[in-house]
């Protein structure tokens, strides 16, 4: 398959991703098509590292974007790995130019558990 252009760009998360490659695999089944190689190892790692639904993953992205020290990439990267402690906080914000205090950590965790 090849791609001739790309008609529109728009981030989701992880859920959103697993129910569109669910669309994707019924669509084809309905057909008969067989499914590519790619499709389907897409489709597994959707299933195996999908933590929570479509719906609590994007009403977590809206909170986070709330949040001061929050851009876009960081907030997605949260809902899609879901951290449980501040190691793994810390891990997702290596690359900024600046540190998140305790209490930052701890509100960020906070949001995520209650998505969980």
């Amino acid at each position: 398959m090849k791609v001739k252009g790309v008609i529109s760009e728009e981030r989701i998360t992880l859920p959103e991703m697993k129910g569109q490659l669910a669309q994707v695999e019924a669509r084809r089944l309905d057909a008969g098509q067989e499914m590519s190689y790619e499709l389907r190892q897409s489709i597994e790692h959707a299933n195996h590292l999908s933590k929570a639904s479509a719906e609590h993953s994007r009403d977590l992205v809206d909170k986070l974007l709330t949040l001061e020290k929050m851009k876009p990439d960081i907030a997605f990267r949260i809902a899609n790995i879901m951290p449980r402690s501040r190691d793994e906080l810390r891990a997702i914000y290596a690359k900024e130019r600046y540190t998140l205090t305790g209490e930052e950590l701890d509100a960020i965790l906070e949001m995520v558990i209650t998505h969980l």
